[in-house]
């Protein structure tokens, strides 16, 4: 018989040590079963017993149970799960929402933060996906007609929406972490626009709650040099086939404002409630906020803000519109996929 070498010997030997088995041991270091359970009984070795963990408190069956609660949407969440899981546990046995998420984690279940869309009810989606479907075919030149419009919201400290900050992995505190807020919200200034093919069209402060009223004074004062740029521009089609967006909010469908638009001979689509992601100056209103919020000093002021949203909102480019415009038929397509539902945009 071959003799084991001392550098064999010393790796059995660490190997018998750390708990393996023989079989593991000669696999690994290509020697005979036989060889490893001889050195195992020269030298007297007693495997060390490795102490059991505690049991686990869900079993498989408890955890495809889990689950099945978030899949089946009978349950919101972990905490939810959690209790509906305890109910009929006995006291001793009862689990922590920690040890569900554990199970939802081994499962490949992953936690997302919900994303806010509008309420869409029956009615909402067939009439979203009548619309889509009518207006699939549409091409660019059928989509520079139309002159888009909507409202919005500008804070003077911060924005409404989510704010991140890239930081090292050791960084958990940092003035750079921080998005400052004051009580009473620091002022914000309501406005109006739109934009066409041509770029950024006028746009207006919207002093305190705008009626029916102080709409007309706005599209006397924005709309219509708007239409009439475009219909003096010979790329764009003659003012007649130009085409108006508004949401349906009360004051833009009452009737002053229809009178004022079959005065003025101005074509309005007819446009489909709770439908923001149809209408590409969304987006818009995001890259005039983040322009806003580039400034290394906080305005002193709402007059100081307006005065930089104005700043901005002029310089926006007539590209940044069109390639806005040009996603109308990826925006249809997505409503006509979700049939009515919501989309990404």
């Amino acid at each position: 018989m071959k003799p084991t070498s001392p550098r064999t010997l010393s790796n059995i030997t660490n190997a018998l040590e750390n708990g393996q088995s023989s079989r593991q041991i000669a696999s690994a270091l290509k020697v005979g079963k036989s060889t490893v359970n001889d050195i195992k009984r020269r030298l007297d070795f007693e495997a060390p017993r490795i102490k059991p963990g505690p049991k686990p408190k869900l079993t498989d069956r408890d955890k495809r149970s889990a689950v099945g609660l978030i899949l089946r949407g009978k349950a919101k969440s972990a905490v939810d799960a959690t209790k509906m899981i305890n109910e009929e546990r006995p006291q001793a046995s009862k689990v922590s929402p920690e040890t569900v998420r554990r199970a939802f984690r081994d499962a490949k279940l992953v936690a997302r933060k919900k994303v806010k869309k509008p309420f869409l009810s029956s009615r909402h989606r067939r009439n979203r996906l009548e619309w889509a479907i009518e207006h699939k075919d549409w091409t660019d030149e059928d989509w520079q007609r139309v002159i888009w419009s909507d409202e919005t919201k500008i804070n003077r400290i911060c924005s409404d929406g989510n704010h991140y900050v890239w930081l090292p992995q050791a960084s958990q505190t940092s003035a750079r972490t921080i998005q400052p807020t004051v009580k009473y919200g620091g002022g914000s200034i309501m406005i109006w626009g739109c934009m066409s093919w041509l770029g950024a069209g006028a746009m207006s402060k919207v002093v305190g709650r705008m009626d029916a009223h102080q709409y007309l004074n706005i599209l006397d004062h924005c709309l219509l040099p708007t239409i009439e740029k475009c219909a003096d521009d010979p790329g764009l089609p003659p003012r007649t086939l130009l085409i108006f967006q508004q949401d349906n909010d009360p004051k833009h469908t009452s009737r002053l404002a229809r009178d004022w638009f079959i005065e003025q001979g101005i074509q309005v689509m007819q446009w489909p409630a709770q439908s923001p992601d149809l209408n590409p100056i969304e987006h818009l209103w995001a890259h005039l906020k983040r322009s806003v919020g580039s400034y290394p000093e906080l305005p002193g002021g709402v007059l100081e803000l307006w005065d930089r949203v104005r700043e901005e909102w002029y310089k926006i480019t007539a590209a940044t519109c069109q390639e806005l415009i040009k996603s109308m038929p990826r925006r249809i397509q997505a409503v006509i996929e979700a049939k009515g539902g919501n989309t990404k945009y």
